[in-house]
């Protein structure tokens, strides 16, 4: 699958974009179901965690955090992949996660073109992944960085 790139053609050159503008840009820049489906995942990202942080990693991958990280939001042609970065422990009774089931550690949800997001199921995903990374020992937590 080929992944998609944000051009940032609507950020100035001059300016240093936020991770949330880079991932705005990314959602206008799809213009299609992709950019729909990355908008609305993040949407309930972060209705079910407030105090979510955005970051832009690895040359374009949105990233959700708390406590480290929850999940990433890859978009490629035929899917929207989010990645759960220790989906292996978490509890899927809604049965959402489809891919990269074989791993020891992620496990992720691919959405395709007419997909129904299963919102309720989504949001409790995320609500045990944020309970899994508070749950780690203080010192193994990534440290917030200051503004």
């Amino acid at each position: 699958m080929k992944k998609a790139t944000a051009t940032m053609e609507s950020i100035s050159a001059d300016e240093d974009p936020s991770p949330a503008q880079l991932i705005d840009a990314r959602i206008r820049e799809l213009g299609d179901w992709r950019g729909e489906t990355l908008a609305r995942v993040r949407f309930l990202i972060k209705q079910a965690a407030p105090d979510v942080v955005e970051e832009w990693k690895w040359r374009g991958v949105p990233v959700w955090e708390r406590d480290g990280i929850i999940c990433t939001g890859e978009t490629y042609k035929a899917a929207v992949k989010l990645t759960f970065a220790k989906g292996a422990s978490l509890e899927d009774p809604s049965g959402l996660f489809n891919s990269s089931l074989d791993g020891n550690t992620r496990r992720a949800i691919d959405f395709h073109e007419g997909d129904k997001i299963d919102e309720e199921a989504l949001k409790a995903l995320v609500h045990s992944a944020v309970a899994l990374n508070a749950a780690r020992p203080a010192h193994s937590r990534k440290k917030p960085e200051s503004a």
